[in-house]
C-alpha cells in the first residue's frame, strides 16, 4: 500500500523549493503575528513593557558590577577602616530593582501562556468553521488523518512558538537594544569586537536554519501521512484481519514510519547543533574581548585621534554585558526548532483556513416544496476530461418512487449527489418544483430532502439525540414515533437504557442493521417531502428488511423518493425504474414494462443472459 502512496526521498525536493519557501515562511509568520496582535494587542503591549523592565533591571545589575569594583571594592581596600554603610544601601536598592525584574518576568510569561492558549482557541474555531463550509469534493481529496494532523500537531506547534519562542524573540530584541546601548557607553572598541562576533553567530544561525527548514517541512508532511495511515488501519481493522494482511500492514507502516524518522532526524540533527555552535562562538567572543580589554586597560588606546582607557570594573561589566548581548542570539537558536515547525504548521493551518468554501449563489427559499425533481440533458464530470454522466433526462411527479439500478460505476450515486448539490453539473439543468436548483439556497434545498446513506454515521450521544439529529426541534414523542414507524422501536427498548442508551464509536455497540435502522429513523423524524435512499437496507437481514420495508412504505407515502438498491425485489413497486450503464440511461419504465422488454433490467432481475 505505502509504496503506491507517493512516499519517497524528499531531501532534494525540499532543498530545491527552499528559496520559494523562505518568503512563504516570512509571510506565514507575519500573518500569524498579525492575528495575535489583532486579538491581543493590549496584552502584547503589557508583555513588551514587562520585558523592557526585566531587561533594564538585568543590565542595571550588570552595570552595578562596574560601580561595585571601581567605587567600592578598590577604594575600600585602600583604607584602614572601611565604611560599608553606603554599600549596603546600594545593595538593598539593587535587590529591589532585581525583584521588580522577577515580577515583570513572571508576569509576561503568564500573559504569553494566556495569549497562546487564546490564539489556539480562536484558530481551532476558525479552521473548524471553515471546514464546515467546505464542499464534499474537498473531503474526497484530503484524508481524514491529514485534516486531524492540522488540528493536533500543527496547531500545537503554533502554541509552542507563541508561548515560548515569541516571548523569547521579544525578550532577545529588547535585551539586545538595551545591552548594546550600555556597551557603547562603556567602550566603543570592545563593542565593535562584540558586534563582529554577534554577526558571525547570526550568520551561522541563518545558514543552519536554511539547511534544516526544508527537512522540517518534510517532517510535518510525513507526520500527517503517518497519522492518516494509522487512522485508516484503525477504521479498517476488520478488513485487514479478514484478508490476513496484518504483516503487510506492519510492513507498510514501517516504510512511512522510517520516512518520518529520517526527515525528523535530518531536521533536528542540523537544528540541534545551532546552540552548541553559537555557545562556543560566544565563548570565543568572551576570550577576544577579555584580551582586547586587558590590552586597552594596561596600555591606553587611541582610534581616530580619540583616546580610550578602561578601568577594571568597566572591563568586568563589559564582559558580562557581551554575554548578555550574545546570549539572546543563542536563545533564538534554541527556539529554532519550534519556529521552523511552527512555520510549516502555520502553512498547513492557513491552507485549510484559505480553502475555497462551498459556493451558494441561490436565493430562492422553498416554503412548501412539492418534491418535483426533473433532470434535463445533464452531463457531469468529477474531473475535467472524464465524463461520468451523459444526457440524463428524468421527469418525475411529486409523490413518485424512482428507482435507479445498474452495475457498479453506472452513475447511480452520482445522480443522488447532484440532487443534493454536493457537486454541480457542467451541462444541462436540474429542476426542483420547476426551479433550477442553482437558484435555490443550498440549506433550503437540502433541508427539504431526507437522505439515508449506505455508510451509516452515528454520533457519540444517546439514541434519542441521534434520531433527533434529523430535526433538532423534534420532541421525544416524535423521535419515538419515527423509530416505531421504521421498525426500530423494538430493538431500542431492549437496549440497557432504551432511548437514553449512550452510543460511542459510531454506534459500535449496535449491529450494522440496527445502526441502519437508526439512520432511517433519523430521516423519518425530519419529515421531508423528498427521500433519498442510497442502499438504505443493504446492511439489514431479510427478516428485518421485511419489517423495515413496511415502515419505509409508510414513510414514502406521498413523498418523492429516489432509491438505489441492488436488491431489485425492493423496487418492484417503483413508479419509474431507471436503468443506468456507464453513465447513460439505457432503459426506464415500470417493473412490468421492463420485464416485458427483456433488456438489461430483465437480465439483472432474473439473472438470465439476453
Amino acid at each position: 500500500m505505502a509504496k503506491n502512496m507517493g512516499f519517497g526521498p524528499r531531501g532534494e525536493r525540499a532543498q530545491a523549493g527552499f528559496q520559494k519557501a523562505t518568503k512563504e515562511q516570512r509571510d506565514v509568520l507575519l500573518r500569524l503575528m498579525s492575528i495575535v496582535w489583532k486579538d491581543y494587542k493590549w496584552f502584547i503591549l503589557v508583555v513588551l513593557a514587562c520585558i523592557l523592565v526585566s531587561s533594564v533591571t538585568s543590565v542595571a545589575s550588570t552595570l552595578f558590577t562596574k560601580a561595585l569594583i571601581d567605587d567600592y571594592i578598590v577604594p575600600l581596600t585602600q583604607v584602614s577602616n572601611p565604611d560599608y554603610s553606603s554599600l549596603w544601601q546600594t545593595l538593598f536598592t539593587l535587590g529591589l530593582v532585581l525583584m521588580a525584574g522577577v515580577v515583570c518576568s513572571y508576569t509576561y510569561n503568564r500573559l504569553m501562556i494566556y495569549v497562546s492558549q487564546g490564539t489556539m482557541l480562536r484558530l481551532r474555531k476558525r479552521i473548524f468553521e471553515r471546514m464546515e463550509t467546505l464542499p464534499i469534493s474537498y473531503f474526497d481529496t484530503h484524508s481524514h488523518g491529514e485534516l486531524m494532523s492540522v488540528y493536533t500537531n500543527d496547531v500545537d506547534s503554533l502554541r509552542q512558538m507563541i508561548s515560548t519562542a515569541m516571548a523569547q524573540v521579544f525578550n532577545s530584541l529588547i535585551t539586545i537594544v538595551v545591552t548594546f546601548t550600555s556597551m557603547v557607553v562603556l567602550s566603543v572598541p570592545l563593542t565593535i569586537v562584540g558586534v563582529v562576533m554577534a554577526a558571525v553567530m547570526m550568520l551561522t544561525t541563518t545558514k543552519l536554519g536554511t539547511w534544516s527548514r526544508g527537512y522540517f517541512k518534510t517532517q510535518q508532511e510525513s507526520l500527517a501521512r503517518v497519522n492518516g495511515f494509522i487512522e485508516e488501519m484503525m477504521t479498517g481493522q476488520k478488513v485487514v484481519k479478514v484478508f490476513c494482511h496484518e504483516d503487510e500492514a506492519i510492513s507498510d507502516f514501517e516504510v512511512i514510519n522510517e520516512q518520518l524518522r529520517s526527515s525528523a532526524y535530518n531536521a533536528n540533527k542540523i537544528a540541534n547543533i545551532v546552540m552548541p555552535v553559537n555557545g562556543n562562538l560566544g565563548n570565543l567572543a568572551y576570550v577576544l574581548i577579555g584580551v582586547v580589554g586587558a590590552t586597552i586597560a594596561l596600555n591606553d588606546f587611541s582610534l581616530f585621534s580619540v583616546h580610550f582607557s578602561l578601568s577594571l570594573g568597566t572591563l568586568v561589566s563589559f564582559l558580562q554585558l557581551n554575554k548578555s548581548f550574545s546570549q539572546p542570539i543563542t536563545h533564538v537558536s534554541q527556539q529554532i526548532n519550534s519556529v521552523l515547525n511552527a512555520s510549516v504548521g502555520a502553512e498547513r493551518v492557513f491552507r485549510l483556513m484559505d480553502a475555497e468554501p462551498e459556493l451558494d449563489e441561490g436565493t430562492v427559499v422553498l416554503d412548501h416544496p412539492l418534491g418535483d425533481v426533473d433532470f434535463k440533458d445533464v452531463d457531469f464530470s468529477y474531473v475535467e476530461g472524464k465524463q461520468v454522466l451523459f444526457d440524463i433526462d428524468i421527469n418525475t411527479n411529486p409523490g413518485q418512487k424512482i428507482a435507479f439500478v445498474g452495475g457498479t460505476g453506472a452513475g447511480k450515486t452520482t445522480i443522488i449527489n447532484l440532487i443534493n448539490r454536493f457537486y454541480d453539473i457542467q451541462q444541462g439543468r436540474i429542476l426542483y418544483d420547476g426551479i433550477p436548483i442553482t437558484d435555490i439556497r443550498k440549506d433550503s434545498l437540502r433541508s427539504s430532502m431526507g437522505v439515508v446513506l449506505q455508510e451509516t454515521r452515528l454520533f457519540t450521544d444517546s439514541v434519542m439525540e441521534n434520531i433527533r439529529y434529523g430535526r433538532l426541534d423534534a420532541t421525544d414523542e416524535e423521535c419515538m414515533e419515527a423509530a416505531h414507524r421504521v421498525g426500530a422501536d423494538d430493538f431500542i427498548r431492549r437496549l440497557a437504557n432504551g432511548y437514553h442508551t449512550l452510543l460511542t464509536g459510531d454506534g459500535g455497540n449496535l449491529s450494522q442493521g440496527e445502526r441502519q435502522l437508526l439512520a432511517i429513523a433519523r430521516t423519518a423524524v425530519a419529515n421531508p417531502p423528498v427521500l433519498v435512499l442510497d442502499e438504505a437496507t443493504s446492511s439489514i437481514d431479510t427478516h428485518t428488511e421485511q419489517l423495515v420495508q413496511r415502515g419505509m412504505d409508510s414513510l414514502m407515502a406521498g413523498r418523492t423518493t429516489f432509491v438505489i438498491a441492488h436488491r431489485l425485489s425492493t423496487v418492484r413497486n417503483a413508479d419509474q425504474i431507471i436503468v443506468l450503464d456507464h453513465g447513460r440511461i439505457i432503459e426506464h419504465g415500470t417493473h412490468g414494462e421492463l420485464i416485458e422488454k427483456k433488456g438489461k433490467y430483465y437480465q439483472l432481475y432474473t439473472g438470465h443472459e439476453i
